[in-house]
């Protein structure tokens, strides 16, 4: 169905399959609401205002986001309620935190007194009190203090005037790196979930008011927010999914609403065929090191025997028992490696109904 609504349409394209975006957000707010957690996803999947309504109508709190663009646009379209969840260093992101808080409630992660200092001088020099949780590293190794570490800045950061004390904050990216052990992916999460209430429950019975236990990660979303003393999820792949979370076991196929339509374009040697989207369509990112540039679907939505093994900016290449059947012409579908960055390749995207009927989606604030 989807390829033939694309069959005139040039190539490469990004294509949302609605049907399967709309059901993973419904699932996925059913799932969090029945852990009676609140739902903040994260914007920087999708970047686009139609997705983002539709999880609003399904019922989320608010939304995340990773920059200041993301913030301002979800905020001119009506959004604010927000978590940028990020540390906003420098002197146009702490005027930019400022700036946001009188057109909406924007939360900031906070992770030092290096980084709380300036945005406090300028909250509180512009009359604005700026809400902020506390990053925990529970096992990225990013940004965010060691579990231990939390007591000592809470108390710190408590004294800065212009602040807002809210809560704790965590992002479990690290559980993609268990690849397809998903048992010990839950485990992992549900450890990331009991350190977040630990250091929650220790902070309220030092007097804070801790308001919010946030945890983050679309494969985590069924084992951190399950355990007692979280408040709120913020997955963001889930909403397109891709190949890395089927590897994962965080969806199947079914639920990869995200692909990209390509074309043969030459088949010039034994063994291999060229299509017209290259590193400039695609993201490498996955969870191992040899899963090349996405996964081939055939027609019937499977994986394709195929390995789209290697990318120039305009070209990729297949190779695999399967390319002695393409011919040039031949139009195909591939599931991103990585749904997040592929979509911030694109400007727009296709989104093709259940009864073949076709809309373009603006991706914005791609910076």
């Amino acid at each position: 169905m989807i390829l033939a609504a694309l069959s005139e349409m040039p190539t490469p394209a990004l294509v949302v399959d609605r049907a399967a975006l709309e059901h993973n957000i419904a699932d996925m707010a059913r799932r969090i609401r029945d852990m009676g957690v609140d739902l903040r996803p994260h914007w920087k999947t999708s970047k686009m205002v139609e997705v983002a309504r539709l999880q609003d109508q399904a019922g989320c709190v608010g939304f995340t986001c990773a920059t200041p663009a993301e913030v301002e646009c979800l905020l001119d379209h009506g959004f604010t309620n927000l978590t940028w969840a990020h540390q906003p260093v420098g002197p146009s992101k702490v005027a930019f935190a400022v700036a946001a808080n009188r057109r909406g409630r924007v939360r900031v992660a906070l992770d030092s007194v290096q980084a709380a200092a300036p945005l406090s001088k300028a909250a509180a020099g512009a009359g604005v009190a700026v809400p902020y949780q506390i990053e925990v590293d529970t096992g990225l190794g990013r940004a965010g203090v060691a579990p231990h570490q939390v007591f000592e800045l809470a108390e710190r950061l408590a004294g800065l005037a212009g602040l807002e004390f809210e809560g704790i904050i965590t992002h479990a990216g690290h559980l993609s790196g268990y690849g397809s052990d998903r048992s010990g992916l839950e485990a992992e999460g549900r450890t990331v979930g009991r350190t977040m209430a630990g250091i929650a429950r220790e902070l309220r019975e030092a007097g804070f008011q801790v308001q919010v236990v946030s945890v983050g990660s679309t494969p985590g979303s069924t084992s951190a927010p399950t355990v007692s003393g979280i408040t709120e999820a913020r997955p963001g792949t889930y909403v397109f999914n891709d190949a890395t979370q089927v590897t994962l076991g965080s969806t199947d196929l079914a639920g990869c609403a995200l692909t990209v339509a390509a074309r043969v374009v030459s088949t010039p040697r034994p063994g291999e065929a060229i299509i017209d989207a290259g590193s400039k369509s695609m993201s490498s990112d996955g969870p191992t090191s040899r899963v090349g540039f996405g996964r081939v679907l055939t027609e019937n939505g499977r994986y394709a025997d195929l390995d789209f093994f290697k990318a120039n900016e305009e070209h990729g290449f297949l190779r695999g028992p399967a390319v002695s059947a393409l011919q040039v012409g031949d139009m195909m579908r591939i599931v991103p490696n990585h749904a997040c960055t592929t979509t911030n390749m694109w400007s727009q995207a296709v989104v093709v109904g259940e009864d073949g009927d076709v809309e373009e989606w603006k991706i914005r604030a791609r910076r």
